[in-house]
């Protein structure tokens, strides 16, 4: 935050002087002088800038006396404003100063986005995920060689900075995210945005990574509504891999990984229309209105069905897990809207 006040301050500054000594000019040629203000809005211009044109009408003795206190005044303001001005250009902070106005004005227009914290291995490969189901999202990431190096649809959306500040977050449009990702390599980085994110937002949905054994418990504890190991899952899903290659195959197919062929989708008790709820699944018709197929079931306790019977009924806080192919899942949408 410091530093966009600084580029804000650095920008602004030098035009602010410049204006002023514009505006004292001309209001003081014609109050003094009487001159139009279009003829005292110029020779303040060539008295400024010292270019040494003739003067645009005779002056009095107190115009000259303005005069030569408008050029002593204006002579090192006037150089410092042009110098301040180019070194800004110069420097590359102007573009950067635009930049920054545009993530700004940018992330302020969405909402229902996912926040990504890190741009690792882990960080990528969400992105990737998200990507791929044209999910928005925003990228912190504290390098500014990692981030420079960012090409996606979304590579507008990324900010360069401290994940665990709260300002940083805050910019990243935290009040309105509907997720965030925190995938820092340090499990207190992600302990200290899951504090942060969970006090500013109560109702994110917020994945943590860890890397120790006991940190996924205080992740939790913290406000994280799953954490992930990536070694434990790594290692577990190359043993499931031996076991049953094709059965695991098979679920990476229809996860997010599988790509834009079909989809693996959760249905909650308040998307479901007003005249559906707590009614059976045969009442939906699901499989006959729209093709695709209910594969599982959350009941309000947490407690996981696989491949419900007709007669479950859809209750408060229960969750529907339904499996299609993009059409299939679009059409339910609209059939559920």
């Amino acid at each position: 935050m410091y530093n966009v006040v600084k580029s804000y301050y650095r920008f602004y500054a030098p035009l602010l002087i410049l204006f002023s000594l514009w505006v004292v000019g001309t209001i003081g040629y014609v109050v003094i002088e009487n001159y139009s203000w279009f003829d005292a809005f110029y020779m303040t211009i060539i008295t400024v800038a010292t270019v040494g044109y003739q003067e645009v009408h005779p002056l009095s003795v107190e115009g000259k006396v303005f005069t030569a206190f408008l050029i002593i005044t204006s002579f090192g303001t006037f150089a410092y404003a042009v110098s301040s001005i180019t070194k800004f250009v110069i420097d590359g902070e102007f573009n950067e100063f635009f930049k920054n106005r545009k993530l700004n004005a940018t992330i302020d227009k969405i909402s229902d986005h996912v926040i990504i914290c890190g741009y690792g291995r882990n960080g990528r490969q969400a992105a990737q995920v998200l990507k791929k189901h044209h999910k928005r999202f925003v990228v912190i990431e504290n390098s500014s060689t990692l981030t420079a190096a960012i090409n996606h649809k979304f590579s507008e959306l990324v900010i360069t900075g401290d994940g665990t500040q709260d300002e940083v977050l805050l910019k990243a449009g935290i009040m309105r995210a509907k997720a965030i990702i925190t995938t820092l390599p340090v499990d207190a980085d992600n302990l200290f945005i899951v504090l942060t994110a969970r006090n500013l937002n109560k109702n994110i949905t917020i994945i943590s990574r860890a890397s120790e054994d006991n940190s996924d418990t205080k992740l939790k504890i913290a406000g994280a509504n799953n954490v992930i190991m990536p070694d434990r899952v790594g290692g577990a899903h190359m043993a499931s891999l031996v076991m049953k290659p094709d059965v695991m195959e098979f679920i990476d197919h229809i996860t997010a990984e599988g790509g834009d062929n079909i989809s693996l989708e959760e249905i909650s008790f308040d998307k479901i229309p007003d005249e559906l709820k707590n009614k059976t699944l045969k009442d939906l018709e699901i499989r006959n209105r729209s093709g695709a197929n209910i594969i599982g079931y959350k009941t309000a306790m947490g407690e996981y069905i696989i491949n419900p019977s007709a007669d479950t009924r859809i209750i408060p806080a229960s969750k529907l897990f339904v499996l299609g192919t993009p059409e299939q899942i679009t059409s339910l949408k609209q059939i559920l809207s």
